[in-house]
């Protein structure tokens, strides 16, 4: 049997990252994938929107990993020339009520370190979008959006660069926990077992399914995983805005937001369903409930513009109604196996966080592994 250093389980962009991040450390590193290529699920099926960090509880991992990664996010696009744009994003409040809102939703995202932002009239948002209707709105320059295939596949050529190796038609079927760390099972046509003294289990909408599938892990450290499922529509022609446009959040989520993408096609979403299963259609009909509420916002909206464009699902850590939980990162500490670091719930704003959250994931696999007790 094959031993291994470093085996991550899933080749999304948080896996991709986590590799890069392991083997540029000096670590032999073996990337494990189901699908046949790199980033086939939640990583590519989003609204690629570099996040600023506004809406997350202070001191949450969501709020520390995404100021911080964005920083690292942006000098590391600039430099290796991945498509971005920091177009900006409005907060648009719609009542008397929303428009009370503003101040808090600004106040928490200072807190959490956001910088630039600023509450516009009504009339000062309509210099910003003309078509725009609202009380007032909320301006983050600091939010933006890139090209999520090419930053994976940037950070996929650091990773093999450094000497990381990536197998897909590889899924993970099992783990045990051994002396030297890890026995790995994978399946595929040709199936195999290999040794690994550290296992970063970054498997995204499986996550809590391989970590019961890990013999010698409590299973009280295997937390149940929900599926959200959000659907996009995109417009048909030229959108007339040239910032994404957000909703005032309502109760259970961010609300029917506007996104673009670096062609300037403009894009609506989520609408967001629980699911039992994972799949990708998209239902046309669900399309009614869209135009109401973007019509919030933008009342010019004409039938007939919004098509089925995608969706994409979310790993959930709580069902539906109950109150979002943050990212969780189970490391030796938390769990007590050296060598394992699981991660659950990495969902919005996993993307815009996974530079800062490989950084944390490699420290924690790096200074907590069996064959480290020694050093």
């Amino acid at each position: 049997m094959e031993q291994l250093d470093c085996v991550v389980i899933g080749a999304g962009v948080i896996g991709i990252a986590v590799a890069r991040a392991l083997a540029q450390a000096g670590r032999e590193v073996l990337v494990l994938e189901a699908a046949a290529a790199i980033g086939t699920e939640t990583s590519s099926r989003n609204s690629e929107v570099i996040h600023a960090g506004i809406y997350y509880p202070q001191d949450s991992l969501m709020a520390r990993l995404c100021v911080a990664g964005r920083r690292q996010l942006i000098a590391y696009c600039a430099e290796r020339q991945v498509p971005f744009q920091l177009c900006g994003k409005l907060i648009v409040a719609t009542s008397a009520a929303q428009t009370e809102q503003l101040p808090a939703i600004r106040a928490r995202a200072e807190a959490n370190g956001v910088q630039g932002l600023r509450v516009l009239s009504a009339g000062m948002a309509r210099e910003f979008e003309p078509d725009l209707v609202c009380t007032a709105a909320l301006l983050s320059p600091a939010t933006g959006i890139l090209d999520s295939h090419a930053y994976m596949l940037a950070l996929q050529a650091d990773a093999e660069a450094a000497g990381a190796m990536f197998v897909f038609h590889a899924p993970f079927v099992a783990a045990r926990v051994v002396e030297s760390g890890f026995e790995v099972e994978v399946g595929g046509s040709e199936p195999m077992r290999i040794g690994c003294g550290r296992l970063i289990n970054a498997a995204g909408l499986k996550a809590c399914d391989v970590a019961g599938a890990i013999t010698g892990l409590a299973p009280g450290h295997v937390p149940r995983c929900w599926y959200a499922k959000g659907t996009y529509f995109s417009l048909e022609g030229k959108s007339p805005f040239q910032h994404l446009i957000y909703p005032v959040p309502v109760a259970g989520g961010l609300g029917v937001h506007l996104t673009l993408d670096l062609g300037g096609q403009a894009r609506f979403g989520p609408d967001v369903q629980w699911v039992d299963t994972v799949e990708y259609s998209v239902d046309a009909g669900r399309a009614a409930g869209f135009y109401a509420a973007v019509r919030r916002y933008w009342p010019e909206l004409r039938d007939g513009a919004l098509l089925p464009a995608y969706c994409g699902i979310r790993p959930k850590l709580a069902p539906k109604g109950s109150p979002a939980m943050d990212f969780v990162i189970a490391g030796p500490r938390e769990h007590g196996v050296p060598g394992l670091v699981n991660l659950f719930g990495i969902e919005s704003p996993g993307l815009t966080s996974s530079m800062a959250l490989a950084e944390l994931v490699r420290e924690l696999a790096l200074n907590a592994a069996r064959s480290d007790r020694s050093a």
